[in-house]
């Protein structure tokens, strides 16, 4: 398949409307796909490419517009979306709470500490579990959820160093950084304007500032929540009650 450019985002720009977020993908994963990385990074993975199934399938099940909140989180996870294609994606969530499956195969140069297992992944991703878990508690089912959210990842690869040791992408130096971050933030604008331009909330400050500097100019209200992860010591002590205090702080309410 050959991929269009991906379009630049610039302050005033209008995208055409009915653009979708399976084109929008596919084009940030070819151009993501064309970047280098140098040591300590040996190995860098892409989801959108090797579990374009189930990433499609997520998009065109739930990513119809429009939405009232675009959640953005910074990249996937090695047990979440890089075994399923699904933002945070924890495989039971996935699986048995969003109804996604799909065929899952490997990337080019798979890291045999890390390696994709796809849906038969036993692990569970913390981040995703909170995250889901906690969609599902408050809006029962993915429909009433999507009705008003939805849920992406900035950048689309995963980062990895010789010892299997995650690298998250705003510590890759300045001149790898601003070529991905480049082609990230024109998929952020195409993406927010597909999705009838909604207020963004960065799961994490990295995502926030991202979302900043991707929809600079534009008519956008932008803010963020505490992230998931079990590296936080904050998240560790209630994550789910803290992000919505945090969300009501910003006019964002829920069930």
């Amino acid at each position: 398949m050959v991929y269009g450019p991906v379009q630049e985002a610039s302050p005033g720009v209008r995208y055409p409307p009915g653009v979708q977020l399976t084109e929008i993908t596919d084009e940030l994963s070819a151009a993501a796909s064309g970047l280098s990385f140098s040591p300590p990074v040996t190995h860098v993975y892409n989801p959108l490419d090797y579990a374009r199934e189930p990433h499609h399938a997520y998009l065109e099940r739930y990513g119809a517009g429009p939405k009232e909140v675009l959640f953005l989180g910074m990249n996937p996870g090695p047990w979440g979306m890089a075994q399923t294609g699904v933002p945070f994606g924890e495989i039971e969530a996935v699986r048995d709470w969003l109804g996604i499956d799909g065929a899952v195969g490997k990337p080019g140069d798979e890291h045999p500490k890390r390696p994709i297992e796809g849906f038969d992944l036993t692990r569970s991703e913390v981040s995703g579990r909170r995250l889901w878990g906690w969609a599902r508690e408050r809006f029962e089912t993915p429909e009433r959820f999507f009705a008003r959210f939805f849920v992406w990842n900035y950048c689309p690869l995963v980062f990895m160093e010789e010892s299997g040791r995650n690298r998250t992408p705003d510590k890759l130096p300045v001149a790898e950084k601003e070529p991905l971050f480049e082609v990230c933030d024109a998929a952020v604008a195409r993406g927010w304007a597909a999705l009838g331009k909604p207020r963004v909330i960065g799961v994490g400050a990295f995502a926030e500032r991202r979302a900043t500097a991707a929809l600079a100019g534009m008519d956008v209200e932008i803010g963020r929540i505490l992230h998931p992860s079990p590296a936080s010591p904050k998240a560790n002590r209630g994550w789910a009650e803290q992000a919505e205090s945090e969300l009501a702080l910003q006019g964002v309410t829920v069930p």
